[in-house]
């Protein structure tokens, strides 16, 4: 008889608490220690011998840490001979660099993907990855799961969607801003961003009618929070009457928040609990989380039972 085992990781303990309760699964926390000189010791005290395991880590800050206990928990797991492992990642780190951007540089997204699938993963599920080519990446099944149900669940419940304006930060969010102005029959507008360096954004144009209207601009993740911010006093100065932002994946690195809670012109910032929020992220009264626990699960249990995941967004 087949079972299924829920293993967590430490990056995301209340998510996988969420999605332990959505499937009334028991959760495996494994003994995750630390030797002295910093190296990860990892004994799994549950018999997983032919289960299908979904291992629940977000690969978020400090993103080596918990991209090495990632793959030290797979390990331990093949060799504990489970049937099937699946890495359950809401947050694939490292996916921005999913190309070489510049001579002599890294791909470290196909580089994480070899890892994961060397260290024994059978499948892998993430959530909005930042590019879709990465699937491409994997010699093993690869789900790639949106967020956007659920953050479409909250614009619809708590915003004015009549005077609503669905902005693209940028020209390479165009196709996932389009799909949420489908779904709340919005108009879109892009605005023009060129990067002078790593984290450094300037925001130029605005592409697009936003005067007097209501702006949501969507992303996948928010890191600094330079883009953002930028993105909305663009818009301000074009004449855009409220601000929000939604995104799947709050990074939030300094000085994001501090961004966030001083810029006048953002209303409200959307985003799920693919990452947990810091201490002075909960505290900041512009941040609404919604939670990716239910669709997640649901993912979980259809993988477990051969069924159809896409089939969760049609």
């Amino acid at each position: 008889m087949r079972r299924i085992v829920l293993v967590s990781g430490t990056s995301n303990p209340t998510l996988s608490k969420k999605i332990s309760e959505f499937l009334d699964i028991p959760l495996v926390n494994p003994q995750i220690r630390r030797f002295a000189n910093g190296e990860v010791y990892c004994e799994i005290e549950k018999n997983v011998r032919g289960a299908d395991v979904f291992v629940l880590q977000s690969t978020c800050a400090p993103v080596n840490e918990n991209l090495m206990e990632l793959l030290i928990i797979i390990d331990a797991l093949k060799r504990a001979s489970a049937l099937s492992i699946t890495a359950v990642v809401p947050h694939y780190g490292y996916s921005r660099q999913d190309r070489k951007s510049a001579p002599r540089t890294p791909i470290t997204a196909k580089l994480v993907a070899d890892m994961m699938t060397v260290a024994g993963a059978s499948r892998v599920v993430t959530m909005d990855l930042h590019a879709g080519q990465i699937q491409g990446f994997f010699n093993i099944p690869f789900d790639n799961i949106f967020a956007s149900p659920v953050l479409l669940d909250y614009i619809q419940k708590n915003l004015n969607r009549e005077n609503l304006v669905c902005i693209s930060p940028d020209a390479g969010g165009v196709e996932r801003v389009r799909h949420f102005a489908k779904k709340l029959s919005t108009e879109i507008a892009l605005i023009d961003k060129r990067r002078t360096g790593p984290n450094v954004a300037e925001a130029m144009n605005v592409i697009g009618d936003v005067k007097g209207k209501d702006c949501i601009i969507i992303d996948d993740m928010i890191d600094t929070g330079g883009t953002l911010i930028q993105a909305a006093q663009a818009l301000r100065k074009n004449g855009a009457n409220k601000i929000y932002a939604a995104a799947t994946h709050p990074v939030f690195s300094d000085p994001a928040i501090q961004r966030i809670s001083e810029c006048a012109e953002l209303e409200e910032v959307i985003i799920t609990d693919t990452i947990p929020l810091s201490d002075a992220g909960k505290k900041c009264p512009k941040i609404k989380v919604v939670s990716t626990a239910d669709i997640l699960s649901k993912a979980i249990h259809r993988t477990f039972n051969h069924d159809s995941v896409s089939s969760l967004f049609i």
